[in-house]
């Protein structure tokens, strides 16, 4: 047996080692490179048999001692699938020593520049478990440490090397000063005050940070990313390479590693990757080992910074797609994604730079933005201090740069203050003060200094210029920023990079391939060539350069994707515009200034065509760039006056910059305009570019990212502001430090109507400060505090304040809300600029003492003592419109206290003191002012709703009110013509000696008092009452909603005669049933007011109420006294009272009971029910007890369900009770009574019976009880279903009936039978004296009655459609008619034919017969037709009228007593025969 086989322990072993290794050459071939490096297994080795080559292997590694086999056989149980009955054997070949090396000591030792190879596990798989982990542990130290070393120098020796460039100062590249930088959140999860420098001036306050801020935390856990956001040119590239320098020289110490990368390199890898790859194939690579590194790296991740710079210049989408394993190879944007979300080197921190609003969507939400803003003025300074290595220079540059106004706001971008402090340092020295900087009043020209200065004086190479604009504008229109060689010809390339306009770099396209690109110093300057190019090439029209002129929305969206990278394009094109670049593009261009000229006006017709839309706010900052650049006065005042009065800008955006370009635009307006600033990341002294600008009317700032500082530059611009009337400053980061600006700077704004500090964390004393300042505004109408955070104490302080302050008008303050409302008084401009002392004149107390204060103190946690404090201040303080203290813990006492001093607070309208707790007990004690206080209108208590209300009417108020009443009284009670009184209103006509008449002295009050839903019961009532009692008149009193039920109505309806006299008590919701109202049917006995009773069982609803006049006149005791069952009259009209009974179920019994209740009362009363269904038991039991109501009249019964025999009992109520004067029943469920008056007793009677559906069966019985009434007037029996046969009952028994005026059958189903019985039925009528009958449309039956027998009888028949047969019928009937004068037949389509017969036949036995036919043939007939048919007649013609236009033919006829015979033999003789002569009249009408 071999040695190796003696080791395993058995031959089987050994074998199951070389098959297992035979499966995985390169796995073994690999770790025998890395534990034998110095070994050559041979080429030799290659052609042997897999197993032979594994033996020969094992045989070599067994040879090199115990050490390196057992790290082999534990790399081997670690890295393979070993089956476990093989890795026992195997590991016990270890022993119990410690360790062995691992490849990373190994590779150590053998200075190899071997790394993993990619098939292996990652190191923290491989020979974890080493038996000698400190060793290893040291020596993995040892490779981190020469790695963090090596990339130490390597950024010294990039950072260290800076020479000057053509033109450039000594002091060009270390003139660094950090920019201005603010968290863009209060919630950031970092603590910027840790790691802050003492006594630096640039950690300013909670909002402006020191650059070491930016890495400060106390998290431990997490994601540890910052994004710094900034414009271009604000500094963000040259303040990752400005960490970097700073940890290279060991300033930057929390960090060991920091690795910057650049988003612009980065898109050129189109492959994927790992991070190993990341950091060391694209920035450095370890020596050796790099896994060692990594792994070193990873275990302290929070010492490691990674810088990406240019987060909105990536090219590649972002994908939110993420895979099983986070370090499998990706983009490497999906790997800045990774590490943002800490699932790749957790712990690390991460640090992104990126233009606004462009932030993709793969970033986490939770990561802290910082904002950039640049420069301000001592850094301005500063950095010109740097700049310029001698004091003489920096003097003179820092006075050309303060000269000019618009020239210091351009180096508030830190990229233009380089550009200026260059051109200054070229033109100073050759010039005299002020001239310098007149040649740098823009950006654009500033750019084309720096050209000319870079160029010796008087030489402009034109053709490499326009080489590098060409390429620049390709770039940017393919978003292509780093270029190869071999996209810019090699001459443009030298003369770009001899006058540092190009720089050069090393890029890694993928692992393993490096290349050189070359990159403009600055994006800006990328866009300025290509600027350059479109206005100097002779390749780009007029069109063309129009087509660039376009303004970009920056709104912050999270998700919104990459813009291009022409921000500056349309700014240097409209400052190429300019009349002053008029010669150096002439130059460039090698043109004609006209052919310069017309290029430039293309320019400016574009922004003028831009200047007249609506646009967005962004838009419209852009276009205030633009405009400026082209310093064109003409164009500047006509985009001022295009924008809105009202000019919004929401969520984007604004630095100093931008704010003073909008100045200058405003600068060139006319009238007023409103600047909005909501949601804007605003840079701390953006308010100084507002300094002196007098068109600003109304100014607003909302934002969070408002502190101290940019209170403290807004207060040194509010005095300057003329023309400012509305300053809001809410939602801001304000303290004590930034007030105190502000507090100095509003007495110096006296125009100030309205200021608004809503939502800006100030505390007690700042409130109390900015209240101060109300007497020194003189204008001011609004003044609000909400949202801030205030004590009961500092309210109270304010309530004194609200009291003491002649101006204040109301103090508003509910939960959060905080406002001061005031009317200054009348003054002039000249008092408002005299001396203070002034005030205190004699106008200003009288206008003091005229004023009213409203009060709303609501949800303030005001408690009693508050109150009593609130209740001493008021009663020093003016009349109070309103008092409102809803909604604070008053509880009873507090509500006691301020309800007993309400008459001597001179409140004139309302005092509140809703939801404070208030409890049944407490109910009573606030009725106390009901008697106390005489201006009292309305006391309002609901404890369900926990309402508190009183209402108050001042004196003088309420007697002009009383006056103005009175005399809309009188003008009632003047006649009006058309209008006719009826008798039965309440608004009855008094006589002379009462009429009602405005008294002298004030009216009696009569204050409204609602407690309702107050859990009132019947043992509080005495208690309610006595309180009550004292007023001297209630009005109003509503009880409703509480528990009095039955017992308590009874009670109340014995103490109300104590209460004096109402107009109106509601008692309803207080489940009270019929009995308790039947209880209260005995105040209309008791109670001279109570006019009207109402009660709903279903609804609940219990109103009783008086009439308003007999009201006043009760209470002045001019009514005289009455008894029960006597009628209250004045004159000869009366005051009716009523009882209404709604939706109640009438039993018999109830009935029986609400009778004997309302005999007592008196009257007249009117009484209407109500109920689903009556029974016939219940109609006969009221009807039954009618006649013992004496004072009754009027009775309903609305929307009930009457029986069918109802009409049959009532037709017997005229017999039963004498006073019924009027029987109105209509379909069964309406049913009126009207009752006679004392007056009315010859009034007759009528009876109607509509829709009831009598038949025929029930003609009998109605008519046996009709016939007991003497006095029947009318009777209406309409839209029944009596039909012919009932009417022919009828008619035959209607003599009986005592009828003395109408009958109305109308609506019967009846035919032309009905006409012939009617014909039968005259001669046994001798009252009739009338009949119209309509069986068409309108089917109308009316019967006309006289009281005495009539000589004649009119008959009228319309639409009667007789046929053939009907006529004979006709005649006979006709002819036994006794009495009948005058016949009419209209539209009965009786022809000629048919007249003609019943003429023939129409016998009579003496008398005259009128007899007219209206039919739409008479018109066409013609005079002799109509003739010979009237020839046709057995009577004689004594006159024939023919009318054509009323188609109207009319005969009187005359019967003798006895007939010609030669007559009959005429009529006998069917020729026709001429009319016979005769007396007659004959009458024919066109």
């Amino acid at each position: 047996m071999d040695p190796i086989s003696l080791q395993l322990g058995n031959r089987n072993l050994h074998g199951c080692l070389v098959r297992l290794l035979s499966r995985d050459l390169e796995w073994l071939n690999a770790k025998v490179k890395l534990l034998l490096p110095n070994v050559d297994l041979g080429s030799r080795n290659q052609a042997l048999d897999p197993t032979q080559r594994v033996i020969l292997i094992l045989q070599k590694l067994h040879t090199q001692g115990p050490t390196t086999w057992k790290s082999f056989i534990h790399c081997l149980c670690m890295e393979q699938d070993v089956p476990l009955d093989m890795e026992v054997p195997l590991m016990s070949t270890w022993g119990h020593e410690d360790g062995f090396p691992s490849f990373l000591e190994i590779g150590e030792e053998s200075q190899s520049d071997s790394q993993l190879h990619p098939g292996l596990k990652r190191p923290h798989q491989s020979c974890g478990s080493s038996p000698r982990p400190k060793q290893l542990r040291k020596q993995q130290q040892e490779l981190a440490k020469r790695y963090l070393q090596l990339l130490r120098t390597s950024a010294q020796q990039r950072y260290g090397d800076r020479t000057p460039g053509p033109g450039q100062p000594l002091a060009f590249h270390q003139a660094y000063v950090p920019p201005i930088l603010q968290w863009s959140r209060a919630s950031a999860p970092f603590h910027t005050q840790e790691g802050a420098v003492t006594g630096d001036p640039k950690a300013e306050d909670g909002a402006l940070v020191n650059i070491r801020d930016l890495f400060s935390t106390k998290a431990s856990k997490g994601p540890r990313v910052r994004v710094l956001l900034g414009k271009a040119g604000m500094g963000k590239t040259t303040l990752a390479h400005w960490l970097c320098r700073k940890w290279a020289d060991g300033q930057l110490d929390r960090f060991q590693a920091v690795f910057l990368f650049e988003f612009r390199q980065l898109n050129l890898i189109t492959g994927s990757l790992t991070l190993p790859q990341l950091l060391f194939d694209v920035h450095l690579r370890p020596e050796a080992s790099p896994e060692a590194v990594f792994q070193h790296l990873k275990e302290n991740a929070d010492g490691i910074l990674l810088i990406f710079d240019g987060l909105d210049e990536i090219l590649q989408p972002c994908s939110n797609k993420e895979t099983a394993d986070p370090e499998d190879p990706a983009s490497a944007l999906t790997l800045f994604s990774r590490l943002c979300r800490g699932t790749l080197l957790p712990g690390c921190w991460v640090m992104a730079t990126s233009r606004p609003g462009k932030l993709p969507a793969c970033l986490p939400t939770e990561v802290a933005t910082v904002h950039m803003w640049g420069f301000d003025g001592p850094r301005v300074e500063e950095y010109v201090n740097h700049f310029f290595s001698d004091q003489p220079s920096q003097e003179a540059a820092l006075a050309e740069l303060r000269a000019d106004r618009h020239l210091w706001s351009l180096c508030a971008v830190p990229a233009l203050c380089r550009v200026a402090c260059l051109c200054l340092h070229h033109l100073l020295p050759d010039r005299s003060p002020g001239q310098s900087a007149a040649l740098l009043p823009t950006m654009t020209q500033n750019y084309v200094q720096m050209l000319l200065t870079l160029n010796p004086p008087g030489v402009l190479p034109a053709e490499p210029l326009l080489g590098l604009g060409e390429v620049a504008l390709s770039g940017l229109e393919s978003g292509k920023v780093i270029f190869s060689a071999g996209d810019i010809p090699a001459s443009t390339l030298a003369f770009g990079a001899d006058l540092g306009l190009l720089t050069s770099f090393g890029v890694c396209t993928g692992p393993g391939h490096q290349d050189t690109g070359y990159a403009f110093s600055h994006l800006s300057l990328q866009e300025f060539f290509a600027a350059l190019h479109l206005m100097a090439s002779p390749q780009v029209d007029r069109e063309a350069l129009s087509q660039h002129i376009t303004l970009n929305s920056r709104w912050v969206q999270r998700t919104k994707a990459r813009l291009g990278l022409l921000d500056h394009l349309p700014t240097f094109l409209a400052g190429l515009a300019s009349h002053a670049c008029r010669a150096f593009l002439s130059l460039l261009a090698q043109r004609e200034e006209e052919w310069v000229a017309a290029k430039q006006a293309a320019v400016l017709q574009a922004l003028r065509k831009l200047a007249t839309r609506r646009l967005t706010g962004p838009k419209v900052v852009e276009l205030c760039h633009c405009v400026g650049e082209t310093q064109e006065p003409e164009l500047a005042r006509f985009m001022a006056h295009s924008l809105p009065q009202q000019l919004p800008f929401h969520n984007f955006l604004l630095t100093y910059a931008d704010l003073a370009s909008l100045t200058n635009i405003l600068g060139h307006r006319d009238g007023p305009i409103h600047l909005d600033f909501e949601g804007c990341p605003l840079e701390p002294r953006c308010p100084e570019t507002l300094a002196g600008c007098g068109q600003v009317e109304n100014l607003s700032f909302k934002s969070r990212k408002c502190g101290d500082a940019f209170a403290e530059a807004l207060s040194r611009s509010l005095p300057t502001m003329g023309s400012l009337k509305k300053l809001g400053l809410a939602g801001s980061k304000i303290t004590a430090r930034g007030i105190s600006h502000l507090l100095q700077a509003l007495p110096l704004c006296p125009q100030l109507e309205e200021v608004s500090f809503q939502d800006n964390q100030l505390k007690d004393r700042e409130v109390l400060d900015i209240v101060k300042v109300l007497s020194h505004l003189p204008r001011l109408q609004k003044l609000d505090l909400s949202r801030n955070s205030v004590s009961v104490s500092t309210l109270l302080s304010l309530t004194k304040v609200a009291v003491t302050c002649p101006t204040i008008r109301m103090l508003q303050v509910r939960e959060t809300d905080l406002i001061f409302l005031l009317s200054p008084p009348t003054e002039t401009a000249a008092e408002l600029q005299g001396d203070p002392d002034l005030q205190g004149n004699a106008n200003q107390r009288k206008e003091a003492q005229r004023r009213s204060l409203a009060l709303r103190l609501q949800k303030c946690q005001l408690g009693v003592h508050d109150v009593e404090v609130l209740i001493a201040q008021l009663r020093e303080g003016p009349q109070l419109d309103e008092v409102d203290l809803s909604g604070n813990q008053l509880k009873d006492e507090g509500c006691q206290l301020m309800a007993e001093a309400a008459p001597q607070l001179h409140i004139m309208k309302k005092l509140d003191l809703s939801d404070n707790g208030l409890s049944v007990a407490g109910v009573l004690g606030m009725l106390s002012v009901v008697s106390t206080c005489q201006t009292l209108t309305e006391l309002h208590i609901s404890l369900l709703h926990k309402t508190v209300v009183f209402t108050f009417a001042p004196e003088q108020e309420e007697q002009e009110g009383i006056q103005k009443s009175a005399s809309l009284s009188d003008l009632s009670q003047a006649p009006q013509p058309g209008n006719q009184e009826d008798p039965l209103k309440p608004r009855a006509t008094f006589p002379d000696s009462l009429t009602f008449q405005m008294p002298s002295e004030p009216s009696l009050r009569s204050p409204r008092i609602r407690l309702t839903h107050c859990a009132l019961q019947a043992q509080r009532l005495e208690l309610l009452c006595k309180a009550l009692g004292g007023s001297c008149c209630l009005g109003h009193l509503d009880l409703s909603g509480n528990a009095l039920g039955d017992e308590g109505v009874a009670l109340l309806a014995r103490l109300l005669p104590g209460l004096g006299s109402l107009q109106s008590l509601n008692l309803s919701e207080n489940g009270l049933s019929l009995e308790g109202v039947f209880s209260l049917t005995q105040c209309f006995s008791t109670l001279r007011w109570l006019l009207h009773l109402e009660f709903s069982s279903a609804s609940q609803h219990v109103i009783l109420r008086g009439d308003k006049r007999g009201r006043d006149l009760l209470a002045a005791g001019s009514l005289p006294e009455f008894r029960a069952g006597a009628r209250l009259g004045f004159g000869q009209h009366h005051i009716p009272r009523s009882f209404c009974l709604k939706e109640c179920q009438l039993e018999p019994l109830s009935i029986s009971h609400l009778c004997k209740s309302l005999e007592k009362c008196p009257g007249p009363l009117e009484v209407q029910l109500s109920c689903e269904v009556l029974s016939d038991q219940s109609l006969e039991t009221l009807l039954h007890r009618l006649p013992q109501l004496t004072q009754l009249s009027l009775l309903q019964l609305s929307q009930t369900q009457l029986p069918p025999r109802s009409p049959l009992l009532l037709a017997d109520l005229f017999n039963l009770c004498p006073q019924v004067q009027k029987v109105d029943l209509r379909s069964l469920r309406h049913l009126t009574l009207h009752f006679r008056s004392g007056e009315e007793q010859e009034d007759r009677c009528c009876c109607r019976f509509t829709d009831c559906g009598l038949r025929q069966e029930h003609v009998e019985p109605l008519c046996w009880s009709l016939s007991k009434c003497e006095d029947l007037n009318q009777l209406d029996l309409s839209a029944n279903l009596l039909g012919d046969d009932g009417l022919r009952c009828l008619l035959e028994r209607l003599p009986q009936v005592p009828i003395s005026g109408s009958l109305d059958l109308s609506h019967n189903s009846m035919s032309q039978e009905s006409i012939l019985s009617l014909l039968e039925a005259l001669p046994s009528c001798p009252r009739v004296r009338e009949a119209s009958m309509n069986l068409g449309s309108k089917q109308s039956f009316w019967i006309h009655f006289s009281q005495h027998e009539e000589a004649g009888k009119t008959l009228r028949l319309s639409e009667c459609h007789f046929n053939p047969e009907h006529v004979p019928r006709l005649a006979t009937s006709l002819s036994q008619a006794l009495r009948l004068t005058e016949l009419t037949l209209t539209c009965c389509l009786l022809g000629l034919e048919q007249l003609t017969v019943l003429l023939g036949l129409l016998t009579w036995p003496t008398g005259l017969l009128t007899l007219r036919v209206e039919e739409p043939w008479v018109g066409r007939a013609g005079v002799l037709t109509l003739l010979e048919v009237c020839a046709q007649a057995s009577g004689n013609i004594t006159e024939i009228s023919i009318s054509e236009t009323q188609q109207q033919l009319c005969i009187q006829l005359e019967f003798p007593h006895q007939e010609n015979p030669e007559a009959v033999a005429l009529r006998s003789d069917p020729v026709p025969r001429t009319p016979r002569k005769s007396p007659a009249c004959v009458h024919c009408e066109a």
